[in-house]
């Protein structure tokens, strides 16, 4: 019988765990110092006003939509492609997931090129919401492919049809999944900066962004992410809450025998033109618009010299951040996984709170911090990656632990009764079998690091400039043709990552 989590966690992994609890927090004072110099007059007179509660109706209402409708569109093209006999099902499995080659902003750069329609709210929450369904899709499949189908034959065998063992027995059992998936797109909603300055979006964070750069007003942009950061809170909790909730256990690989698929009969067709629809939508506008331009730049012979240096600048930042976040994550998660009390579920929460923080913000709070503390680290490339590990710490998180919570304490009490120390017995037993989940960590954190904008804008040192920037200033200045070359790279570059941790994903278990 497996025992519950220990209280008290050894020093090594407090010590380990303060590190980016300190680097997480930093942000969080930083916008409470600057909000509060304003005052409760000030605070009222910025905080409850007409501008602001329009900000407030806008930024939730893309959050909550795109979260829903990406989390219903993720569902249903998850079970198409795992447990119904749709054709072709290992290449539509790569079609769902192509769009997480593409940066959010690139996707909206394409669209809102199209026509004005999409520079509106309803253009964002169409162009979020496709950009999002490969963030719920992949762990919904691989949740589906975990479960034990004798569930299902219980049910079915006590007279349940094909829809409520659905909802009865099936969708609890991937809830975990679809909740922790749905938390983090919901938080990189609320985060959402470079996609909806292209669509013209007003939101809180491109209100941050202006208050910042156009008026320098300090105190006004520190209370409006204030408001952002108390959004973020219930986002955070509510997720750990179902998490722990319920619990589904298996033992061994289940039945041996392989799940018959669901037949579709009349309504092959309609899931067909389904798949095709959301890869066209997804995938294919985005990138033929993106070929378009490229041709533009390429025939006036914009931009294309400064691609490769650009190349090689990102993924010097980007491999080395992606290292650097993976390593801090892993001692947060196994605090929280092995271990209880008030300290490791508040390591575990907290980054996702400093997630739903524009970049900016977090990039100068790190700038404060130098300049007063650490002078020698101002405009440097540590800082950035320092920031980058408070940016992206979250999705480290969720990829560790999802490797974490399959390992059982008794393997690292076993090394402990052989004359072991905590650590040793950490190194021997739990490492291990954290590496397809630390693998995991690292493709995806590299793939963001490599899209990653705001932050890189603020503190890059001078003369430093990454894809994204470049895509940025050339694009500011409408040169659509000059920027294109960047954003084409960036698409090359992250298909990638796309593809091994797709491809790691859909390979689990497929009998197909």
């Amino acid at each position: 019988m497996t025992r519950g989590p220990q209280a008290l966690p050894p020093s090594w992994l407090v010590m380990a765990s303060l590190i980016p609890f300190v680097l997480v927090a930093l942000p969080i004072g930083y916008v409470i110092v600057q909000g509060w110099q304003a005052g409760v007059g000030g605070i009222l007179q910025n905080l409850i006003r007409p501008y602001t509660l329009n900000l407030l109706l806008n930024t939730l209402t893309i959050a909550v939509s795109v979260t829903v409708l990406a989390g219903l569109i993720a569902i249903a093209a998850a079970w198409g492609t795992e447990r119904c006999d749709l054709p072709g099902r290992r290449w539509w499995r790569l079609a769902v997931a192509l769009p997480l080659a593409i940066p959010a902003y690139v996707s909206s750069f394409a669209w809102s090129s199209l026509g004005p329609w999409f520079q509106e709210i309803q253009g964002a929450i169409l162009i979020l919401t496709f950009y999002s369904v490969p963030l719920v899709y992949l762990p919904v499949v691989a949740a589906l492919r975990s479960l034990d189908p004798n569930f299902e034959d219980v049910a079915r065998s006590l007279g349940h049809g094909r829809w409520r063992t659905f909802r009865r027995v099936v969708l609890p059992q991937i809830a975990p999944a679809l909740g922790g998936s749905a938390l983090l797109v919901a938080a990189h909603m609320l985060a959402e900066f470079g996609a909806l300055s292209f669509l013209r979006v007003e939101t809180f964070t491109t209100a941050i962004f202006d208050q910042y750069t156009a008026e320098f007003n300090n105190q006004a942009a520190a209370l409006l992410s204030g408001v952002l950061m108390l959004i973020c809170l219930p986002v955070a909790f509510a997720e750990a809450r179902m998490r722990t909730r319920r619990r589904v256990a298996r033992i061994g690989r289940g039945s041996a025998r392989a799940l018959v698929p669901i037949a579709l009969g009349p309504l092959m067709p309609l899931a067909i033109l389904g798949f095709v629809l959301l890869t066209i939508l997804s995938f294919g506008v985005p990138i033929v618009t993106l070929g378009f331009w490229v041709w533009q730049g390429h025939s006036a012979g914009q931009g294309i010299e400064r691609v490769l240096p650009a190349l090689a600048t990102t993924l010097g930042y980007a491999l080395p951040g992606a290292v650097l976040t993976t390593i801090a994550a892993v001692p947060l998660v196994i605090a929280t996984t092995h271990f209880r009390g008030r300290f490791a579920m508040l390591c575990d929460r907290l980054p996702y709170i400093v997630h739903g923080l524009p970049g900016i913000v977090v990039a100068l709070a790190a700038v404060a911090t130098a300049i007063g503390f650490l002078p020698a680290v101002y405009q440097t490339s540590g800082l950035v990656l320092l920031v980058y590990l408070v940016l992206f710490l979250p999705l480290a998180q969720s990829s560790v632990r999802a490797s974490a919570e399959l390992v059982p304490r008794e393997l690292s009490d076993v090394a402990r009764s052989l004359g072991k120390t905590p650590f040793q017995a950490f190194v021997l037993t739990i490492l291990p079998n954290l590496l397809p989940g630390i693998g995991a960590a690292l493709a995806l954190t590299a793939l963001q690091l490599m899209r990653e904008l705001t932050a890189t804008l603020l503190l890059a040192p001078a003369g430093v400039v990454t894809l994204a920037t470049e895509f940025w200033n050339y694009t500011s200045d409408r040169a659509y043709g000059a920027a294109a070359p960047f954003a084409a790279t960036l698409v090359l570059v992250s298909g990638i990552p796309v593809y091994v941790f797709t491809m790691r994903t859909l390979r689990l278990n497929d009998v197909r």
